[in-house]
């Protein structure tokens, strides 16, 4: 477990759901990985992000996806391509990321609480 924080430590964590609208391969990334579009709502609108995700997602599947990311990270370079959100998972069994999404439908855009 990681060190605890405090609620208001929390509250500046932007996390939103959105919905994946393009994915392409990055064959440029050092690791594996997938460039993302996803679309934030229309108070943050899209952001792109890549993601080490192709253990059990092609680009392909991704696009309708509904995912988490947090959206207040300042921007990285990433090889060529500039990633503007992160977008979230959880490592399996074996060490392959599985995005972390929403069992209901939310708008895009919506704050986890």
């Amino acid at each position: 477990m990681s060190d605890e924080i405090g609620f208001d430590d929390f509250l500046k964590v932007d996390i939103r759901v959105g919905t994946v609208t393009r994915a392409e391969p990055f064959p440029e990334a050092r690791k594996p990985a997938i460039k993302l579009w996803v679309d934030y709502g229309p108070e943050i609108g899209v952001k792109k992000s890549s993601a080490q995700i192709t253990a059990h997602y092609t680009p392909e599947d991704l696009v309708g996806k509904r995912v988490m990311g947090v959206v207040n990270f300042p921007p990285r370079q990433i090889g060529p391509f500039m990633s503007e959100a992160l977008v979230l998972g959880f490592h399996d069994d074996n060490d392959a990321v599985v995005l972390a999404t929403s069992d209901k439908d939310i708008p895009n855009g919506a704050r986890l609480c």
